[in-house]
């Protein structure tokens, strides 16, 4: 049987000579490189949406692969496609580092320089346990998404666009559809979750960050279940304590999150480092919230461009939401499409403050009216972004 082979591998030279070495390899069928962990993220995901059958049996992580690391991204293409084979090719072969791959769901390790055999047994190995993990999960096609549930950033073109609050009504719309959903506090500095929500609570993200191996009983103490039954993770209430917060700790607390509830929702802020670089890099769907003015839409552009350079996520793979949104706005949907090089969404956000006053300053925006025509629009928009069981409408 033939065993598809994608190699993950940014080094020219490390290309040529793998090349060589999977052509000798009996009933094999390289695929063409890919130079970065995006471009192997977003790979994977393609060949998955058509169906389980068009995965790769095997991927080769480079150790010097980039921008994620090479072991996180191994965690990542192991949560997100179980019923692919992950070997990583690493310089270093010592029992340590054999561990820690393990540990993050490789399924074998060859050491560099190459050499035929060792990789060929770490080959045939990684894609006799694919194909078996497909055999026996035939039945249903959720086994391309991985275990474990959606995951959405929320991040605001500018300061003041709204990003918090649509975070927080997306979780309640979540929840009252009843999925389990948590609400990570990824703006660091500056977030307000705690306030919208009428929440006092001593845990936050910081307290992951020394952490190792995020397992259920440790998420378990540092998540606040709300009254509303949503799952908060809340940003420190010391801001430079951020500082703390790196892209690895985020990367692991999502993960963590992802297996436990059906959806996560992060408020990203308006200000990219690099936890919620990573948030954004990892999630699903990601949302760019802007208003109907210049210098939201400028600002939005930024935003795009700033991830396109640092091979965060593309402009096209980004959803643009619009806020306080007017019929007589010179700036429309169209417009904005067409500046940030997005798509946009549908569903657009009136301009009704009015309706929310009382609820933020109360900090109890889970008792915002049912009548409130922001509400619904949040809500619809959380139905058009797939994450209820059906339309959503306030109870």
């Amino acid at each position: 049987m033939t065993t598809r082979i994608l190699p993950a591998i940014g080094d020219a030279d490390a290309v040529r000579a793998l090349t060589s070495l999977i052509g000798q390899l009996p009933e094999a069928e390289p695929a063409l490189p890919v130079a970065d962990s995006t471009a192997l993220l977003d790979t994977l995901g393609q060949l998955a949406a058509e169906s389980i059958d068009e995965l790769p049996e095997v991927v080769l992580v480079h150790e010097r692969i980039g921008p994620v690391p090479a072991l996180d991204l191994i965690r990542e293409v192991a949560l997100r496609f179980p019923a692919v084979g992950v070997v990583l090719l690493t310089s270093d072969a010592s029992a340590g580092l054999f561990s820690a791959a393990m540990d993050s769901g490789a399924r074998g390790l060859v050491g560099l320089p190459l050499g035929y055999e060792e990789l060929a047994a770490r080959v045939q190995s990684a894609a006799t346990w694919a194909l078996g993990v497909r055999r026996h999960l035939a039945g249903g096609q959720e086994v391309t998404r991985g275990p474990g549930g959606t995951v959405v950033t929320v991040t605001g073109a500018k300061g003041g666009v709204g990003t918090t609050l649509t975070a927080v009504q997306l979780a309640l719309a979540v929840r009252a559809a009843g999925r389990s959903v948590a609400l990570l506090d990824l703006d660091l500095q500056s977030g307000d979750v705690a306030s919208y929500l009428d929440v006092q609570f001593r845990r936050s993200i910081v307290d992951l960050a020394g952490i190792g191996d995020i397992g259920p009983r440790v998420l378990q103490d540092a998540v606040f279940t709300h009254p509303t039954g949503i799952g908060l993770l809340l940003a420190p209430a010391e801001g430079e304590r951020g500082e703390e917060v790196t892209d690895r700790v985020a990367r692991q607390t999502i993960s963590a999150l992802r297996n436990r509830y059906d959806v996560v929702v992060i408020d990203c802020g308006t200000q990219m480092n690099g936890a919620n670089a990573a948030a954004v890099e990892l999630a699903d769907r990601a949302l760019l919230l802007v208003t109907p003015d210049v210098v939201a839409v400028r600002a939005a552009k930024r935003m795009v461009r700033l991830w396109d350079r640092l091979q965060i996520r593309k402009a096209e793979e980004t959803l643009a939401v619009v806020n306080r949104n007017s019929r007589l706005s010179e700036i429309q949907s169209p417009l904005v499409e067409r500046i940030t090089g997005t798509r946009v969404a549908r569903t657009v956000i009136p301009s009704q403050y009015k309706e929310l006053q009382a609820a933020v300053d109360a900090g109890r925006m889970q008792d915002l009216d049912n009548r409130s025509t922001v509400k619904q629009a949040l809500w619809g928009l959380a139905g058009e972004l797939g994450l209820l069981g059906g339309p959503a409408e306030p109870a």
